[in-house]
């Protein structure tokens, strides 16, 4: 499974065709995103993240995926400054990754909701370490 934001057809190799179909009918009309955080090595001596993700690949970084009605940086700066934030992103997130999401914002809620979870398992399953929110 391809990640990287390149065009339409990285898109649907990611995508299930209603989700694909939801995100490029609405994208003028919605306000949605999805959002990729890179956070530290350092999240990997909690328990928790380590245990929700025993095929890490070290070779990977790890992230934090998010979906959100603000644009992504108003929301990164929000987890940072302890604003419902995540304790991942608020202890050890780095910044945004915008190579990982980018191209499918804007889209409805209920496209963001599950594509939050489609970009979570795509990104798992290429051994990221990944916290989805």
């Amino acid at each position: 499974m391809i990640l990287l934001c390149i065009g339409p057809f990285s898109i649907r190799l990611l995508l299930s065709n209603s989700i694909y179909h939801r995100c490029v009918r609405y994208a003028v009309k919605h306000h949605h995103c999805v959002y990729v955080v890179l956070l530290s090595k350092d999240v990997l001596y909690e328990p928790k993240f380590k245990r929700c993700n025993p095929d890490y690949d070290a070779a990977k970084p790890c992230v934090y995926v998010g979906m959100t009605g603000l644009t992504p940086d108003e929301r990164f700066d929000k987890h940072k400054a302890g604003i419902r934030s995540n304790k991942f992103v608020r202890l050890y997130g780095l910044r945004l990754a915008p190579e990982l999401y980018e191209c499918f914002n804007p889209m409805p809620y209920q496209a963001a909701q599950d594509m939050e979870v489609e970009l979570a398992i795509g990104l798992r399953e290429q051994g990221y370490g990944v916290w989805q929110g």
